[in-house]
């Protein structure tokens, strides 16, 4: 699947930056552009791969290079007054390549939180590819402020993208870590499952394997004509006894021979790593059993991957979920030491995390109020008792 990458914001950019270092290294070829926009210009200049050429700083008359300051609503007008700039800027890099445009953006902070739903808003008035969106949700930590912006940016985003992928900090966030910590790792992990899926029937060579059973964008595309959220899971296992080199052919070559025993462990394995990925770590933790549609992948080395494993893991999530759609399909890695399963779930619902940011962002909100409140009594009290002083204008 070939992407138009827009990372908005400093999470947005800085993930954007990670896709494409990882789409460069493993030769995946699916980003056809990669752009990151913000309105701090510090934060462009820490990205690594992204090219100079192809970072873009808004907002200048108003913010000065300096950023939002966490504020959303400024970040929504800041995107608002640039977007015909933006557009410019897509537009010049060229979009004839492009299966879809993927937004990503941190939905706590004020730029990407703010941006993101306006440039989702203007790629679906002007383009015919499918605008999906990718929202980092903050952790409880991060503060009300963060939770509030949050809540505001997923209430307007899930409403103008074709889909959002969710990933949320809290539940990925390790115990003792620091914010700047946990960043790193979350945004590999984030990179990795989002990669496995839409690298999918991208050949990286000429001579790279194909699949039996090959997912190729129009699948991925109409897995997530859902709309909604999105979420992924991930499992993976290390081949025991794989090895490289002149005995590590002997014992793939041994492997294809043995026939039918060799077929029931792969088998059991991809079945195995399937039910794993489902019923694990989700991306956005939610009732899988709400999901609309679901499209399984499974990667690793030409003779650990079967058909019968696909389809018996294809029937059991069928059997799991509320729709009756799963697509299913495999991706070869030759000489890799493990086999991974991807499994895309869209559609999804009863996600115990929204609730939770939405109920503390009434409680933030309801505080603010009282703040401002008791600020406009305080201070006109404090006026009322100084009569004898004339104002500077």
């Amino acid at each position: 699947m070939k992407l138009f990458v827009i990372g908005f914001g400093q999470a947005g950019g800085k993930i954007a930056d990670l896709f494409l270092e990882y789409d460069t290294r493993t030769k995946q070829r699916s980003i056809v552009r990669a752009l990151a926009i913000n309105s701090a210009k510090s934060d462009l200049m820490g990205l690594n791969t992204i090219s100079m050429e192809d970072r873009l700083l808004i907002g200048q008359s108003i913010t000065k290079g300096h950023g939002v300051g966490a504020d959303n609503q400024l970040g929504a007008k800041v995107a608002q007054e640039d977007i015909y700039t933006i557009q410019s800027a897509i537009d010049k890099r060229g979009t004839h390549q492009t299966d879809a445009f993927l937004v990503i953006a941190g939905l706590g902070g004020g730029t990407g939180s703010g941006g993101a739903p306006v440039i989702s808003q203007r790629l679906k008035e002007v383009y015919t590819e499918p605008v999906y969106a990718l929202g980092v949700l903050p952790a409880s930590d991060e503060g009300s402020l963060y939770t509030l912006n949050a809540a505001r940016s997923f209430m307007t985003l899930i409403n103008v993208a074709d889909c959002l992928f969710l990933f949320d900090n809290e539940s990925w966030k390790q115990e003792g870590e620091t914010l700047g910590e946990a960043y790193s790792h979350i945004n590999e992990e984030i990179v990795r499952r989002l990669s496995v899926i839409i690298g999918a029937g991208e050949a990286v060579s000429s001579k790279a394997e194909v699949g039996d059973m090959v997912v190729d964008s129009s699948e991925i595309i109409n897995t997530l004509a859902t709309g909604g959220v999105a979420t992924i899971g991930y499992a993976i296992e290390e081949i025991p006894g794989k090895s490289g080199g002149v005995i590590g052919r002997l014992k793939s070559q041994f492997k294809k021979d043995r026939g039918s025993i060799d077929r029931l462990d792969t088998t059991t394995r991809i079945a195995s790593l399937v039910r794993r990925a489902v019923m694990g770590r989700l991306t956005i933790s939610c009732d899988v059993k709400t999901a609309e549609k679901a499209l399984i992948l499974v990667a690793g080395p030409p003779e650990e991957l079967n058909r019968m494993g696909i389809e018996k893991s294809r029937r059991w999530v069928e059997n799991l979920i509320s729709g009756t759609e799963v697509r299913g399909g495999d991706y070869p890695i030759p000489n890799s030491k493990f086999v991974a399963s991807t499994v895309l779930l869209s559609g999804v619902s009863n996600i115990p995390r929204i609730k939770e940011i939405q109920k503390a962002a009434t409680e933030a909100q309801e505080r603010i109020k009282d703040f401002e409140s008791k600020k406009e009594e305080k201070f006109g009290n404090l006026m009322e008792t100084d009569d004898s002083l004339e104002p500077l204008f």
